[in-house]
Protein backbone atom coordinates (compact mmCIF):
# COMPACT_ATOMS: atom_id res chain seq x y z
CA UNK A 1 0.00 0.00 0.00
CA UNK A 2 1.17 3.61 -0.84
CA UNK A 3 3.28 5.35 1.61
CA UNK A 4 3.66 8.72 0.98
CA UNK A 5 0.77 10.50 -1.81
CA UNK A 6 2.72 13.46 -2.64
CA UNK A 7 0.52 16.26 -4.66
CA UNK A 8 1.99 19.02 -6.68
CA UNK A 9 -0.55 21.71 -7.70
CA UNK A 10 2.00 22.53 -10.53
CA UNK A 11 5.79 23.40 -11.42
CA UNK A 12 6.90 19.88 -11.20
CA UNK A 13 9.65 19.92 -13.29
CA UNK A 14 10.76 23.21 -12.52
CA UNK A 15 13.41 24.56 -10.00
CA UNK A 16 10.88 25.07 -7.86
CA UNK A 17 9.86 21.36 -6.81
CA UNK A 18 13.33 20.42 -7.16
CA UNK A 19 14.76 20.01 -3.40
CA UNK A 20 10.93 18.62 -2.70
CA UNK A 21 11.36 15.41 -5.30
CA UNK A 22 14.85 14.80 -3.45
CA UNK A 23 13.56 14.55 0.08
CA UNK A 24 11.11 12.23 -1.17
CA UNK A 25 12.58 10.50 -3.52
CA UNK A 26 15.69 10.20 -0.74
CA UNK A 27 13.25 7.83 1.47
CA UNK A 28 13.65 5.14 -1.08
CA UNK A 29 16.27 2.73 -1.91
CA UNK A 30 19.35 3.76 -4.09
CA UNK A 31 17.79 0.59 -6.47
CA UNK A 32 13.97 1.77 -6.16
CA UNK A 33 12.57 1.91 -9.30
CA UNK A 34 11.12 5.30 -10.20
CA UNK A 35 8.83 5.79 -13.37
CA UNK A 36 6.72 8.35 -15.44
CA UNK A 37 3.59 7.45 -16.23
CA UNK A 38 3.05 9.58 -19.88
CA UNK A 39 -1.08 9.22 -20.27
CA UNK A 40 -2.11 12.66 -19.13
CA UNK A 41 -0.40 13.86 -21.91
CA UNK A 42 -0.48 10.87 -24.24
CA UNK A 43 -3.07 12.51 -26.62
CA UNK A 44 -0.34 15.32 -27.40
CA UNK A 45 1.35 15.20 -30.71
CA UNK A 46 4.55 16.15 -28.84
CA UNK A 47 4.34 13.76 -25.93
CA UNK A 48 7.67 11.76 -26.52
CA UNK A 49 9.28 15.25 -26.00
CA UNK A 50 7.32 16.19 -22.90
CA UNK A 51 8.64 12.71 -21.35
CA UNK A 52 12.48 13.25 -22.22
CA UNK A 53 12.15 16.57 -20.60
CA UNK A 54 10.42 15.23 -18.19
CA UNK A 55 13.39 12.27 -17.56
CA UNK A 56 15.79 14.84 -18.68
CA UNK A 57 15.21 17.04 -15.28
CA UNK A 58 15.03 14.05 -12.97
CA UNK A 59 18.07 12.94 -14.09
CA UNK A 60 20.25 16.19 -14.32
CA UNK A 61 17.99 17.89 -11.46
CA UNK A 62 17.14 15.85 -9.09
CA UNK A 63 19.82 13.58 -9.97
CA UNK A 64 17.54 10.19 -9.92
CA UNK A 65 16.76 8.21 -13.43
CA UNK A 66 13.42 7.43 -14.12
CA UNK A 67 11.91 5.47 -16.60
CA UNK A 68 8.82 6.03 -18.97
CA UNK A 69 6.07 3.73 -19.08
CA UNK A 70 3.60 4.28 -21.70
CA UNK A 71 0.02 3.88 -21.35
CA UNK A 72 -0.97 6.39 -24.04
CA UNK A 73 -3.95 4.69 -24.43
CA UNK A 74 -5.14 1.85 -22.54
CA UNK A 75 -3.24 -1.11 -24.02
CA UNK A 76 -5.47 -3.84 -25.77
CA UNK A 77 -4.51 -7.32 -23.67
CA UNK A 78 -1.15 -8.72 -24.86
CA UNK A 79 2.29 -8.41 -24.58
CA UNK A 80 2.58 -4.21 -24.46
CA UNK A 81 -0.04 -4.12 -21.92
CA UNK A 82 1.55 -7.13 -19.87
CA UNK A 83 5.28 -5.15 -20.36
CA UNK A 84 3.42 -2.00 -18.69
CA UNK A 85 1.32 -3.06 -16.00
CA UNK A 86 4.73 -5.33 -15.04
CA UNK A 87 6.83 -1.88 -15.09
CA UNK A 88 4.32 -0.15 -12.82
CA UNK A 89 4.29 -3.13 -10.48
CA UNK A 90 7.80 -3.27 -9.92
CA UNK A 91 7.87 0.21 -9.30
CA UNK A 92 8.73 2.16 -5.90
CA UNK A 93 7.62 5.76 -7.03
CA UNK A 94 5.39 6.41 -9.82
CA UNK A 95 5.02 10.33 -11.06
CA UNK A 96 1.89 11.50 -13.39
CA UNK A 97 1.76 14.90 -14.29
CA UNK A 98 0.79 17.83 -17.08
CA UNK A 99 -1.99 16.80 -19.27
CA UNK A 100 -5.87 16.49 -19.72
CA UNK A 101 -7.32 14.78 -16.20
CA UNK A 102 -10.45 13.66 -18.30
CA UNK A 103 -8.12 12.04 -20.95
CA UNK A 104 -6.37 10.03 -18.43
CA UNK A 105 -9.68 9.18 -17.12
CA UNK A 106 -10.46 7.58 -19.93
CA UNK A 107 -7.57 5.41 -20.09
CA UNK A 108 -6.99 4.43 -16.13
CA UNK A 109 -10.79 3.77 -15.70
CA UNK A 110 -11.81 0.14 -15.78
CA UNK A 111 -8.69 -0.89 -15.99
CA UNK A 112 -5.75 -2.81 -13.87
CA UNK A 113 -4.38 0.84 -13.30
CA UNK A 114 -5.71 2.30 -10.63
CA UNK A 115 -4.84 -1.08 -8.24
CA UNK A 116 -1.97 -0.69 -9.13
CA UNK A 117 -1.48 3.59 -8.10
CA UNK A 118 -1.92 2.50 -4.87
CA UNK A 119 0.16 -0.20 -3.87
CA UNK A 120 3.77 1.51 -5.05
CA UNK A 121 5.45 3.56 -1.80
CA UNK A 122 5.49 6.88 -2.97
CA UNK A 123 2.53 8.01 -5.65
CA UNK A 124 3.32 11.72 -7.00
CA UNK A 125 0.43 13.23 -9.14
CA UNK A 126 0.59 16.85 -10.23
CA UNK A 127 -1.80 19.31 -12.18
CA UNK A 128 -3.47 17.21 -14.33
CA UNK A 129 -3.00 13.65 -12.53
CA UNK A 130 -3.60 15.50 -9.43
CA UNK A 131 -7.18 15.91 -10.24
CA UNK A 132 -7.93 12.58 -11.09
CA UNK A 133 -7.08 11.96 -7.36
CA UNK A 134 -10.53 13.12 -5.84
CA UNK A 135 -14.18 11.60 -5.99
CA UNK A 136 -14.97 14.48 -8.44
CA UNK A 137 -12.95 15.89 -11.41
CA UNK A 138 -12.78 19.25 -13.16
CA UNK A 139 -13.03 18.63 -16.99
CA UNK A 140 -11.04 21.43 -17.34
CA UNK A 141 -9.90 22.03 -20.95
CA UNK A 142 -13.91 21.41 -21.80
CA UNK A 143 -14.91 24.24 -19.61
CA UNK A 144 -12.36 26.54 -19.69
CA UNK A 145 -11.24 25.95 -23.39
CA UNK A 146 -14.41 24.70 -25.01
CA UNK A 147 -17.10 26.23 -23.33
CA UNK A 148 -18.83 23.92 -22.42
CA UNK A 149 -21.15 24.26 -19.23
CA UNK A 150 -19.25 23.28 -15.86
CA UNK A 151 -19.83 20.05 -14.58
CA UNK A 152 -18.08 17.38 -12.24
CA UNK A 153 -16.72 13.89 -14.34
CA UNK A 154 -16.18 11.06 -11.70
CA UNK A 155 -12.72 10.60 -10.30
CA UNK A 156 -10.63 7.78 -9.47
CA UNK A 157 -11.10 8.70 -5.39
CA UNK A 158 -7.64 7.42 -4.48
CA UNK A 159 -7.20 9.78 -2.28
CA UNK A 160 -10.48 8.74 0.13
CA UNK A 161 -9.29 5.42 -0.19
CA UNK A 162 -5.85 6.35 0.96
CA UNK A 163 -6.41 9.05 3.31
CA UNK A 164 -9.93 8.14 4.49
CA UNK A 165 -10.87 11.76 3.35
CA UNK A 166 -13.72 12.44 0.87
CA UNK A 167 -12.60 15.10 -1.02
CA UNK A 168 -12.04 16.67 -4.51
CA UNK A 169 -8.38 17.83 -5.42
CA UNK A 170 -8.14 21.03 -6.98
CA UNK A 171 -4.68 22.10 -8.20
CA UNK A 172 -3.35 25.48 -9.64
CA UNK A 173 -5.58 27.20 -6.91
CA UNK A 174 -3.97 30.60 -6.89
CA UNK A 175 -3.65 30.42 -10.99
CA UNK A 176 -3.56 34.49 -12.00
CA UNK A 177 -2.73 33.78 -15.74
CA UNK A 178 -5.97 35.27 -16.75
CA UNK A 179 -5.11 38.43 -15.40
CA UNK A 180 -8.41 40.53 -15.04
CA UNK A 181 -10.38 37.41 -15.40
CA UNK A 182 -10.38 34.99 -13.33
CA UNK A 183 -9.10 31.63 -13.55
CA UNK A 184 -8.22 30.46 -9.73
CA UNK A 185 -9.02 27.52 -8.88
CA UNK A 186 -7.59 25.28 -11.84
CA UNK A 187 -9.29 28.28 -14.44
CA UNK A 188 -12.87 27.67 -13.04
CA UNK A 189 -13.20 30.98 -10.96
CA UNK A 190 -14.83 31.20 -8.31
CA UNK A 191 -18.98 31.92 -9.68
CA UNK A 192 -18.05 28.07 -11.41
CA UNK A 193 -16.39 26.57 -8.35
CA UNK A 194 -19.36 27.71 -6.13
CA UNK A 195 -21.83 26.34 -8.47
CA UNK A 196 -20.07 23.11 -8.63
CA UNK A 197 -19.45 22.88 -4.93
CA UNK A 198 -23.13 22.67 -4.25
CA UNK A 199 -23.57 19.70 -6.24
CA UNK A 200 -20.71 17.98 -3.88
CA UNK A 201 -21.74 15.47 -1.00
CA UNK A 202 -21.99 17.77 2.36
CA UNK A 203 -19.00 16.09 3.62
CA UNK A 204 -16.57 16.48 0.18
CA UNK A 205 -13.35 18.53 1.05
CA UNK A 206 -12.10 20.93 -1.35
CA UNK A 207 -8.09 20.97 -1.31
CA UNK A 208 -6.66 23.37 -2.91
CA UNK A 209 -3.24 23.47 -3.56
CA UNK A 210 -1.31 26.48 -4.58
CA UNK A 211 1.09 26.46 -7.72
CA UNK A 212 4.57 25.42 -6.93
CA UNK A 213 3.57 24.04 -4.06
CA UNK A 214 2.91 20.22 -2.75
CA UNK A 215 1.26 18.32 -0.03
CA UNK A 216 3.12 15.16 1.28
CA UNK A 217 0.44 12.71 2.81
CA UNK A 218 2.56 10.49 5.41
CA UNK A 219 -0.05 7.61 4.97
CA UNK A 220 1.68 5.69 8.06
CA UNK A 221 2.27 9.00 10.23
CA UNK A 222 -1.34 9.81 9.41
CA UNK A 223 0.19 13.58 8.80
CA UNK A 224 -0.11 15.96 5.69
CA UNK A 225 2.69 18.73 5.50
CA UNK A 226 2.38 21.90 3.04
CA UNK A 227 5.54 22.33 1.10
CA UNK A 228 6.36 24.82 -1.37
CA UNK A 229 6.05 28.54 -2.47
CA UNK A 230 2.30 29.18 -1.82
CA UNK A 231 -0.39 27.40 0.66
CA UNK A 232 -2.89 24.83 0.92
CA UNK A 233 -6.55 26.14 1.03
CA UNK A 234 -9.49 23.67 2.58
CA UNK A 235 -12.83 24.35 1.58
CA UNK A 236 -16.01 23.20 2.28
CA UNK A 237 -19.55 24.66 2.07
CA UNK A 238 -18.31 27.39 0.68
CA UNK A 239 -15.85 28.11 3.94
CA UNK A 240 -12.16 28.14 3.56
CA UNK A 241 -9.26 27.78 5.64
CA UNK A 242 -5.88 28.45 4.19
CA UNK A 243 -2.71 26.80 5.96
CA UNK A 244 0.56 28.14 4.92
CA UNK A 245 3.62 26.08 3.88
CA UNK A 246 5.57 24.18 6.90
CA UNK A 247 1.93 23.26 8.44
CA UNK A 248 1.70 19.62 9.47
CA UNK A 249 -2.48 18.52 9.59
CA UNK A 250 -3.35 15.56 10.50
CA UNK A 251 -5.09 12.55 8.60
CA UNK A 252 -8.26 10.48 10.04
CA UNK A 253 -7.06 7.71 12.32
CA UNK A 254 -9.44 4.41 13.19
CA UNK A 255 -9.93 6.04 16.13
CA UNK A 256 -10.67 9.59 14.76
CA UNK A 257 -12.36 8.59 11.23
CA UNK A 258 -13.37 10.96 9.30
CA UNK A 259 -12.62 14.13 11.19
CA UNK A 260 -9.85 15.15 8.95
CA UNK A 261 -9.91 19.42 9.08
CA UNK A 262 -13.82 19.17 9.87
CA UNK A 263 -13.19 20.64 13.39
CA UNK A 264 -10.34 23.13 12.23
CA UNK A 265 -12.22 24.50 9.45
CA UNK A 266 -15.39 24.64 12.07
CA UNK A 267 -13.34 27.10 14.58
CA UNK A 268 -11.43 28.64 11.59
CA UNK A 269 -7.67 28.66 13.04
CA UNK A 270 -4.88 26.15 12.39
CA UNK A 271 -5.74 23.29 14.05
CA UNK A 272 -4.01 22.63 17.64
CA UNK A 273 -5.68 19.27 18.64
CA UNK A 274 -2.94 16.18 20.35
CA UNK A 275 -2.64 14.42 16.96
CA UNK A 276 -2.23 17.53 15.16
CA UNK A 277 1.57 18.60 14.97
CA UNK A 278 1.23 22.47 13.92
CA UNK A 279 4.31 23.75 12.10
CA UNK A 280 7.52 23.20 12.00
CA UNK A 281 7.13 19.11 11.72
CA UNK A 282 8.11 16.79 8.84
CA UNK A 283 6.69 13.87 8.13
CA UNK A 284 8.45 10.41 7.66
CA UNK A 285 8.69 8.44 4.55
CA UNK A 286 8.37 4.63 5.35
CA UNK A 287 10.97 2.34 3.18
CA UNK A 288 9.79 -0.58 1.55
CA UNK A 289 9.77 -2.39 4.92
CA UNK A 290 8.12 0.24 6.36
CA UNK A 291 10.50 1.54 9.45
CA UNK A 292 11.45 4.55 9.81
CA UNK A 293 14.91 5.71 9.63
CA UNK A 294 17.48 8.73 9.06
CA UNK A 295 17.29 7.86 5.51
CA UNK A 296 13.56 7.84 6.00
CA UNK A 297 12.89 11.26 6.62
CA UNK A 298 11.73 13.88 4.33
CA UNK A 299 13.73 16.69 4.80
CA UNK A 300 16.55 14.84 6.90
CA UNK A 301 15.17 16.90 9.69
CA UNK A 302 14.94 20.07 8.36
CA UNK A 303 11.78 22.30 9.17
CA UNK A 304 8.77 21.67 7.16
CA UNK A 305 8.50 25.66 5.96
CA UNK A 306 12.49 25.12 4.69
CA UNK A 307 11.85 22.87 2.19
CA UNK A 308 10.74 25.49 -0.31
CA UNK A 309 12.54 24.44 -3.58
CA UNK A 310 15.53 24.42 -5.49
CA UNK A 311 18.59 22.70 -5.11
CA UNK A 312 19.68 24.23 -2.00
CA UNK A 313 18.55 26.57 0.48
CA UNK A 314 17.87 29.83 -1.28
CA UNK A 315 14.39 30.42 -2.14
CA UNK A 316 13.74 30.22 -5.91
CA UNK A 317 11.19 31.97 -7.93
CA UNK A 318 7.65 30.90 -8.88
CA UNK A 319 8.11 31.46 -12.07
CA UNK A 320 10.44 32.13 -15.22
CA UNK A 321 8.91 35.27 -15.20
CA UNK A 322 9.67 35.75 -12.03
CA UNK A 323 13.06 34.94 -12.44
CA UNK A 324 14.05 36.98 -15.16
CA UNK A 325 12.31 39.97 -14.06
CA UNK A 326 14.40 39.47 -10.85
CA UNK A 327 17.39 38.88 -13.29
CA UNK A 328 16.91 42.43 -15.34
CA UNK A 329 16.38 44.09 -12.34
CA UNK A 330 20.07 43.06 -11.19
CA UNK A 331 21.25 44.17 -14.57
CA UNK A 332 19.79 47.41 -14.71
CA UNK A 333 21.43 48.04 -11.10
CA UNK A 334 24.68 47.15 -12.63
CA UNK A 335 24.57 49.06 -15.54
CA UNK A 336 23.94 52.43 -13.53
CA UNK A 337 26.95 52.09 -11.41
CA UNK A 338 28.94 51.05 -15.42
CA UNK A 339 29.25 47.74 -13.21
CA UNK A 340 30.40 45.34 -16.38
CA UNK A 341 31.25 42.16 -13.99
CA UNK A 342 27.94 42.70 -12.31
CA UNK A 343 25.85 43.01 -15.83
CA UNK A 344 27.61 39.96 -17.19
CA UNK A 345 26.46 37.85 -14.10
CA UNK A 346 23.20 38.62 -14.52
CA UNK A 347 22.92 38.07 -18.45
CA UNK A 348 24.34 34.23 -16.81
CA UNK A 349 22.31 34.50 -14.15
CA UNK A 350 19.04 35.09 -16.76
CA UNK A 351 20.74 32.02 -18.79
CA UNK A 352 20.79 29.72 -16.66
CA UNK A 353 17.41 30.61 -15.55
CA UNK A 354 15.74 29.86 -18.80
CA UNK A 355 17.93 26.48 -19.02
CA UNK A 356 16.90 25.81 -15.87
CA UNK A 357 13.31 26.07 -16.75
CA UNK A 358 13.25 24.25 -19.85
CA UNK A 359 11.61 21.03 -18.40
CA UNK A 360 8.48 23.30 -16.94
CA UNK A 361 5.18 21.92 -19.31
CA UNK A 362 3.33 24.64 -18.16
CA UNK A 363 2.03 26.49 -21.45
CA UNK A 364 2.84 30.16 -20.96
CA UNK A 365 4.80 33.45 -22.40
CA UNK A 366 7.05 33.07 -19.95
CA UNK A 367 9.94 31.82 -22.66
CA UNK A 368 9.65 34.24 -24.57
CA UNK A 369 9.52 37.06 -21.94
CA UNK A 370 12.63 35.72 -20.61
CA UNK A 371 14.37 35.44 -24.16
CA UNK A 372 13.27 39.41 -24.82
CA UNK A 373 14.95 40.33 -21.80
CA UNK A 374 17.91 38.41 -22.42
CA UNK A 375 18.17 39.89 -26.14
CA UNK A 376 17.95 43.07 -24.56
CA UNK A 377 20.64 43.01 -21.66
CA UNK A 378 22.69 41.63 -24.17
CA UNK A 379 22.33 44.76 -26.49
CA UNK A 380 23.07 46.95 -23.49
CA UNK A 381 25.90 45.36 -22.41
CA UNK A 382 27.44 46.05 -26.08
CA UNK A 383 26.50 49.71 -25.73
CA UNK A 384 28.09 49.98 -22.21
CA UNK A 385 31.10 48.17 -23.73
CA UNK A 386 31.05 50.80 -25.88
CA UNK A 387 30.85 53.83 -23.64
CA UNK A 388 33.64 51.66 -21.30
CA UNK A 389 36.17 53.94 -19.54
CA UNK A 390 39.45 52.51 -21.67
CA UNK A 391 41.65 54.07 -18.90
CA UNK A 392 42.77 50.70 -17.32
CA UNK A 393 43.31 49.10 -21.22
CA UNK A 394 45.25 52.17 -21.84
CA UNK A 395 47.57 53.25 -19.01
CA UNK A 396 50.54 50.16 -19.65
CA UNK A 397 50.92 51.58 -23.87
CA UNK A 398 50.51 55.38 -22.19
CA UNK A 399 52.94 55.33 -20.20
CA UNK A 400 55.34 53.45 -21.53
CA UNK A 401 55.69 56.22 -24.48
CA UNK A 402 55.56 58.72 -22.24
CA UNK A 403 58.90 57.14 -20.79
CA UNK A 404 60.18 57.16 -24.21
CA UNK A 405 59.29 60.81 -24.43
CA UNK A 406 61.13 61.34 -21.11
CA UNK A 407 64.28 59.84 -22.17
CA UNK A 408 64.35 61.69 -25.30
CA UNK A 409 63.99 64.86 -23.54
CA UNK A 410 66.92 63.73 -20.92
CA UNK A 411 68.55 63.19 -24.51
CA UNK A 412 67.16 66.39 -25.64
CA UNK A 413 65.92 65.11 -28.47
CA UNK A 414 63.09 67.35 -29.20
CA UNK A 415 61.83 66.35 -32.01
CA UNK A 416 61.51 62.71 -31.10
CA UNK A 417 59.77 64.01 -27.94
CA UNK A 418 57.39 65.62 -30.00
CA UNK A 419 56.26 63.20 -32.11
CA UNK A 420 55.32 60.94 -29.09
CA UNK A 421 53.20 64.28 -27.82
CA UNK A 422 51.70 64.32 -31.53
CA UNK A 423 51.18 60.45 -31.29
CA UNK A 424 49.20 60.86 -28.22
CA UNK A 425 46.95 63.66 -28.89
CA UNK A 426 46.14 61.77 -32.25
CA UNK A 427 44.60 58.88 -30.05
CA UNK A 428 42.94 61.32 -28.03
CA UNK A 429 45.48 61.45 -24.66
CA UNK A 430 46.32 65.01 -23.84
CA UNK A 431 49.05 65.54 -22.36
CA UNK A 432 50.27 67.62 -19.33
CA UNK A 433 53.57 68.54 -17.94
CA UNK A 434 53.65 69.54 -14.14
CA UNK A 435 56.26 70.16 -11.78
CA UNK A 436 55.70 66.61 -10.35
CA UNK A 437 55.81 64.91 -13.90
CA UNK A 438 53.57 64.79 -16.93
CA UNK A 439 49.81 63.43 -16.29
CA UNK A 440 47.68 62.26 -18.86
CA UNK A 441 43.56 62.04 -19.88
CA UNK A 442 41.87 59.98 -21.94
CA UNK A 443 39.47 62.72 -23.82
CA UNK A 444 37.38 60.84 -26.15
Amino acid sequence: MTKLLVIMGSGETTPTMIKPHRQVLAALPDDARAVLLDTPYGFQLNADEISARAAGYFAQSVGRTVDVVSWRRAPAPGLDRERALAALRGASWIFAGPGSPTYALRQWRDTELPALLVQTDVLVFASAAALTLGSHTIPVYEIYKAGADPRWEPGLNLFEQLTGVPAVVIPHYDNAEGGHHDTRFCYLGEPRLAQLERELPADTVIIGIDEHTALVCDLDARTATVLGNGTLTLRRQGRSTVYPTGTVLALPTAERKGTFFAEEMKEGHLPNTGDVLGRGGVPHARGAAGTDGGAGTVGGGERGADIVGGSGGVAVAATLREAADEAEARFSAALAERDVDGCVAAVLELEQAITDWGADTLTSDSGEHAHGLLRGMIVRLGALAGRADPTPLLTPLVEALIGLREQAREQRDWAAADRVRDALGAASIALRDTPDGPVWLHTP
